[in-house]
């Protein structure tokens, strides 16, 4: 049977827990063949972020053309794309393609509060990028914060207000993530004013390092194996469910997961 191959366009993570080494590592456990466009330099690890620099939007471009023009991708998971020139070639150049299953996630901000996005890239981020996508997995400040200012997320009728309210711009299948509220860690996935909630145990685990873009990734890996979008969220979250309980130790912050967990 042939490989499938999954393209991840993304900033970096030099300790390996998030970011591009994340994903080319779920990548790997799926068994699937990853690429990798990188979008930034970050210099990051479990206790912050400090700093970045931005690949020119020109050469993003290029590197999409060598993967899409030499070994065209079954799926595409978009993270970390922090300037509006970036974000903008990457749509011109994924509608060139005709690029498919493509999953963004809105990264903003780490999971130890560094920010990855600048305040002029929003816009194109909702208004550009956000729209030629299949799916979108925003955490809960994430979600917040596409919904424009003074909207708070306590609870599952919040969760269901933000999806609905990000629905006003986006008519793909929207996966608001759970896991920042206290009492549960479950997930909605919101299309067309449909409702699905993935309910799962909450691991006590602290080290979250990279989990978002762990998620997103295995989802894009699901999409290219040509399942059914609800069975993708589900796989990919017993994915991070078993990684997490793999209950890995590294770093002095907020720890990686383990994505070799079923290896």
């Amino acid at each position: 049977m042939e490989m499938k191959r999954v393209l991840s366009i993304a900033g970096t993570d030099p300790t390996g827990g998030a970011g591009m080494q994340a994903d080319l590592k779920t990548i790997t456990a799926h068994k699937m063949y990853g690429m990798s466009v990188i979008t930034s330099l970050v210099a990051q690890n479990t206790m912050g972020v400090y700093g970045f620099i931005d690949t020119p939007a020109d050469f993003v471009g290029k590197q999409i053309d060598c993967v899409m023009e030499d070994i065209f991708p079954d799926a595409v998971k978009i993270g970390m794309v922090s300037a509006p020139a970036i974000i903008e070639v990457i749509v011109s150049k994924l509608l060139q393609y005709k690029a498919k299953h493509i999953v963004v996630d809105p990264v903003m901000v780490s999971t130890s509060g560094g920010k990855l996005l600048s305040d002029n890239a929003m816009d194109a981020l909702i208004g550009k990028l956000i729209p030629i996508s299949e799916m979108i997995t925003p955490n809960i400040p994430e979600a917040e914060i596409l919904c424009g200012s003074k909207f708070a997320i306590h609870n599952r009728q919040d969760m269901v207000r933000a999806a609905e309210k990000i629905a006003e711009f986006y008519t793909g299948y929207i996966l608001v993530k759970g896991g920042h509220l206290e009492d549960a860690s479950d997930d909605l996935l919101y299309y067309q004013g449909k409702v699905i909630w993935f309910t799962c145990e909450k691991v006590d685990n602290p080290n979250t390092h990279g989990t978002g873009c762990t998620l997103s990734s295995a989802i894009a890996c699901n999409l290219a194996a040509g399942l059914p979008v609800e069975e993708s969220i589900r796989n990919a979250k017993e994915y991070i469910t078993d990684a997490l309980k793999a209950q890995l130790n590294f770093g002095k912050g907020r720890g990686p997961l383990n994505h070799c967990c079923r290896m």
